[in-house]
C-alpha cells in the first residue's frame, strides 16, 4: 500500500520541490533519496499524516546537502551561507496539495520538452513522473543501466539548459506541447504491448505504467477527449493481454485467440470512455484508434468482426493523422472487407517506406496466404521474420512460413 502511495505522490512531490527550489536534476535526485527513506521508515513507524509534505520536507532537506556539496566543490561558500535552510523558509505553495495535480502536469510537460528526443523523453518521463528506477528503466528496454544512466543525466541536463520555467506552457502551447506527452505515453504503452526487442512479446511493467500515468493524465485534464481517447485505447488493446500468447509464450493472432479471455472490464471501461469523448464533437486519432479497437473487442468472433465499420475509421483517421502504418492497417481491414487482393494492391504504394519494416511483409505475407499464393506468402512471412528482433515475433512468422 505504502508503494502504491509512493508511487502517486512521486511526481508531485517532484514537481513541488523544483517549482519552489528549482535545481531540476538536483531535486529529482533528492526526491528519489527522499521516497527511500519513506520507502524504509514508513512500514516500521507509519504513514504520517501529511505524507506528501513529510516527502517535500526531507526533499528539501537533502537538497540543500547536495547544493552545498556542489557549491563547495565550486568554491562558493559565500553564496551557500547566504542561503537559508528550507526547513525556515519552505514556501507554502510548495506544501499545498491542491497544487499537487497542477505540479504533477507541470513535470510531465517538462519530462516530455520539444527539444528532447522521443527516447529521452519516455526515460525522464518514467523515471520522474513515473517514479521507476534507472534499473527498473533500463531492463524494461533491454538496456545496460549505465546507458539508461547516461540517457538520463543527459536529458535533466537538456532540460536545465534550456532555461524553461517551471510552469504550465503558455495557453498557445499547451495543446501542442499536450500532445507530445500523450504521444510519448502512446510510445511506453506499445513498446510494452509489442516489444520491438527481445525474448518477450509483452513487457507488463510497460504497458502497466502507460495505463497508470495515463489514468493520471486523465484524472488532471478530465475534459480532454484525446487524453479519454488514449485511455480507452490502451484499455481495449491491453484487454486482449490474457489471450495474446500460448502456454510456452508463442504468440496468437486475434482471429485466433479466446475471446473468453479477454477482460471485460478493460473492454467496459474503455468503450464508455470512447462513446463519450466522440459525442464531444470532431474526433482526435486517438479517439479514431480506440474507436476501432471497440470495434474488435465488441465482436463476438473474428468472423461477426463489422470490418466495413473498421474500413470507414481508417478511412477518417487517415485524413487527419495520416501515415505509412495507418495506411498499412486500413489496407488489412480492406483485404477483411473487400477481399485479399483488394489489399494486396494497397501495400505497393506502401513498400517505399516499410521496406525495412517486418510489418509489411508479415501483412503481406497474411494477405498471399489469403489469396492462396503459398509460396509467395512463404517467402514473405521469412522475409518479415529476418527483419523483427522479437523472438516470439520470429518464431510466429516462422512458424507460418514452416505451415505453408
Amino acid at each position: 500500500m505504502a508503494g502504491d502511495l509512493l508511487r502517486e505522490l512521486a511526481p508531485q512531490v517532484l514537481g513541488a520541490v523544483v517549482r519552489r527550489y528549482g535545481h531540476f536534476a538536483t531535486a529529482e535526485d533528492a526526491v528519489q533519496e527522499a521516497l527511500l527513506a519513506a520507502a524504509v521508515q514508513w512500514p516500521k513507524e507509519g504513514v504520517p499524516d501529511d505524507p506528501r509534505a513529510w516527502l517535500i520536507t526531507v526533499a528539501a532537506r537533502r537538497l540543500t546537502d547536495l547544493l552545498r556539496s556542489e557549491q563547495a566543490r565550486l568554491r562558493r561558500e559565500d553564496a551557500v551561507a547566504a542561503w537559508t535552510l528550507p526547513e525556515d523558509w519552505l514556501a507554502p505553495a510548495a506544501d499545498q496539495p491542491v497544487s499537487g495535480a497542477d505540479d504533477t502536469l507541470i513535470l510531465l510537460f517538462m519530462c516530455c520538452h520539444p527539444s528532447l528526443s522521443p527516447a529521452s523523453q519516455i526515460a525522464l518521463t518514467l523515471r520522474a513522473v513515473g517514479g521507476l528506477t534507472t534499473a527498473e528503466i533500463a531492463r524494461a528496454f533491454l538496456v545496460p543501466e549505465g546507458t539508461m544512466t547516461r540517457r538520463i543525466t543527459r536529458a535533466k541536463q537538456r532540460v536545465k539548459d534550456s532555461g524553461l520555467p517551471f510552469g504550465l506552457p503558455r495557453a498557445e502551447e499547451r495543446a501542442e506541447r499536450l500532445g507530445v506527452v500523450l504521444h510519448v505515453l502512446y510510445l511506453i504503452f506499445n513498446e510494452g504491448y509489442a516489444g520491438t526487442s527481445g525474448p518477450d512479446l509483452v513487457r507488463a511493467e510497460l504497458t502497466d505504467e502507460a495505463i497508470r500515468l495515463a489514468r493520471m493524465v486523465r484524472r488532471l485534464l478530465p475534459d480532454d477527449p484525446e487524453v479519454a481517447g488514449l485511455l480507452a485505447l490502451m484499455l481495449l488493446t491491453d484487454a486482449r493481454r490474457p489471450a495474446r500468447t500460448g502456454p510456452d509464450g508463442a504468440l496468437i493472432p486475434m482471429a485466433e485467440q479466446d475471446r473468453a479471455k479477454w477482460h471485460s472490464g478493460h473492454i467496459a471501461e474503455g468503450v464508455d470512455l470512447v462513446t463519450r469523448a466522440l459525442s464531444r464533437g470532431t474526433p482526435g486519432p486517438y479517439q479514431l484508434q480506440a474507436a476501432i479497437a471497440a470495434v474488435h473487442d465488441e465482436a463476438p468472433s473474428a468472423e461477426e468482426t463489422d470490418w466495413p465499420q473498421i474500413v470507414a475509421l481508417y478511412e477518417l483517421l487517415m485524413r487527419i493523422a495520416g501515415n505509412p502504418m495507418v495506411a498499412l492497417n486500413h489496407a488489412v481491414a480492406v483485404a477483411m472487407a473487400r477481399g485479399p487482393l483488394a489489399g494486396l494492391r494497397l501495400l505497393e504504394p506502401l513498400q517505399e517506406h516499410l521496406s525495412d519494416d517486418h510489418r509489411l511483409h508479415a501483412v503481406r505475407g497474411h494477405l498471399l496466404e489469403l489469396a492462396g499464393d503459398h509460396a509467395a506468402a512463404r517467402d514473405s512471412y521469412e522475409e518479415a521474420a529476418r527483419r523483427t528482433t522479437s523472438f516470439p515475433q520470429q518464431r510466429y512468422l516462422r512458424g507460418r512460413a514452416a505451415r505453408l
